[in-house]
């Protein structure tokens, strides 16, 4: 990336907006720039609607003198307990904040704040790519401050501190999860001391809320390529701290010249297929997100159940049952939703060998059904996690799964187009049974509509309730369960 002139600073920024500002900053007698993530992205030709500016004064005084300026069709939000304001127009938001120095005290990430210079505050950026300033002000307009060499690390593709990055680190440890964020959504290189410094400052994240660690690691998640981000915080260290389930999986033991695959490495291949299956879907983040979070979930239960069996080798038996019941706990503790997107994940790890397992043997409408009756409107996003977990390097192996999902899906299609099998609920309900059989809630039920389910399920009866009525009568006849009818 070349360097740029003053000229075509003030071509880049042009709209009338910036003039506005400067012109306001101008009328009040103090400096103002743009600066941090607004002009790094108009280097790297990044679309942002989030502006901030500082002014080495009052920022809320700017704001609110803009606000007159700019009359109704602008609204201004005044935060003074963090000397903030936050000013909407046009569909863009600006935030106003004065120049400042900051200092932290070891057990916080709260720093003590103090007014500043222009240098004190971009001294106290993240990262050289965040400290840069463009001048607003009509003399100097469009004039680039760059302290750092912050052009040339966007050139080079380089994440990198300010200051010392232990310093940095230490500060405030939430900066290690933006660090591993800034590197995987832009696919830059962390710097060597930088990334050093990562590693003997892992331990500075236990201060930091779980909230503010699961914003940072959703927006590793949405990245194009995920995985990124989670070598770096194994590499570093904070991958234990943050997701021990998933550091658990690092690794390969071999006995009697016999290994298991790496299901760190694997895992993060599967959750790196699904983004790049999902960039041909229109699914909105929010979807998107808890797909991806079953990917990276979807074979944490494979530690607990690793076996190793003389006859057949490594086993991982059942580890999505006991993978699913890992999730909540997680989920809990990272402060996830613990609504119906917590359940969704649940289903997710739960199911995700079921096609496998139906693709590796002869696919039959019964399996199909069972799956279909179970996934329900979950089942498009299912087959695409089985299928992105299809990793194996054996080329002749992969293409039969492949080409056995083919066969689910058409069969999935098939029954989708003969019955409402998404939204399946039983013919015959609990209520109908204990009513019919005078019995109060008891086991008994359950066993009943099962016995019912199954049928249906494995195509011993038609999808109706007078089917499934009649059917739970026999059953409930074979159970001995008639005969206080008849005694009555």
């Amino acid at each position: 990336m070349r360097s740029i002139t003053q000229e075509e600073m003030r071509q880049l920024l042009s709209a009338p907006l910036f003039h506005q500002i400067g012109q306001t900053a101008d009328e009040m007698g103090v400096e103002c720039y743009v600066v941090g993530g607004y002009v790094r992205d108009l280097f790297l030709e990044r679309p942002s609607k989030d502006i901030d500016c500082v002014v080495v004064g009052s920022g809320i005084r700017v704001a609110e003198a803009l606000k007159e300026r700019l009359g109704s069709k602008a609204h201004l939000s005044v935060f003074r307990n963090f000397g903030t304001a936050q000013l909407k127009f046009g569909g863009t938001e600006v935030e106003f904040v004065g120049a400042r120095r900051e200092s932290y005290s070891h057990d916080s990430r709260k720093p003590v704040v103090e007014d500043g210079t222009l240098e004190d505050d971009l001294d106290r950026r993240d990262f050289t790519i965040n400290a840069l300033a463009v001048c607003l002000n009509q003399s100097r307009y469009g004039e680039l401050i760059d302290r750092f060499d912050g052009l040339l690390d966007l050139e080079d593709g380089i994440i990198a501190t300010p200051l010392d990055p232990d310093i940095t680190f230490s500060d405030d440890p939430l900066r290690m999860m933006r660090c591993i964020r800034f590197a995987t959504q832009l696919r830059f290189q962390i710097e060597d001391e930088t990334q050093e410094a990562l590693g003997r400052n892992a331990e500075r994240i236990k201060i930091i809320s779980r909230e503010r660690i699961a914003d940072e690691l959703n927006k590793i998640m949405l990245s194009p390529i995920p995985s990124i981000g989670f070598i770096e915080m194994q590499r570093c260290g904070l991958l234990s701290l943050i997701l021990p389930e998933i550091a658990a999986l690092e690794g390969v033991e071999v006995r009697q010249g016999r290994a298991h695959k790496d299901n760190f490495y694997h895992t993060l291949e599967v959750l790196d297929n699904v983004a790049r299956a999902q960039d041909g879907t229109d699914a909105d983040d929010e979807k998107r997100l808890w797909l991806r979070w079953a990917a990276l979930l979807h074979d944490i239960g494979k530690p607990r159940t690793k076996r190793w069996e003389n006859a057949g080798g490594w086993t991982f038996h059942n580890h999505n049952y006991v993978g699913r019941k890992m999730v909540a706990p997680l989920f809990r503790r990272m402060k996830l939703p613990l609504d119906e997107r917590l359940a969704y994940v649940e289903k997710l790890v739960d199911l995700h060998m079921r096609p496998i397992v139906i693709a590796d043997d002869v696919v039959t409408d019964s399996a199909v059904r069972r799956l279909l009756f179970e996934a329900g409107e979950d089942i498009d996003d299912l087959m695409m996690l089985c299928e992105a977990d299809i990793t194996s390097k054996n080329q002749q192996r992969k293409r039969q799964f492949l080409d056995n999902f083919r066969m689910v899906r058409e069969k999935l299609a098939d029954l989708q187009a003969r019955d409402n099998y998404r939204t399946w609920t039983n013919p015959v309900t609990g209520e109908e049974i204990m009513q019919t059989l005078g019995l109060p809630p008891c086991r008994q039920i359950g066993i009943l509509k099962q016995a019912v389910k199954d049928a249906i399920w494995d195509s011993l009866i038609p999808n109706d309730h007078d089917a499934a009525f009649e059917y739970m009568m026999k059953k409930a006849e074979e159970m001995g369960l008639l005969s206080s009818i008849h005694n009555s």
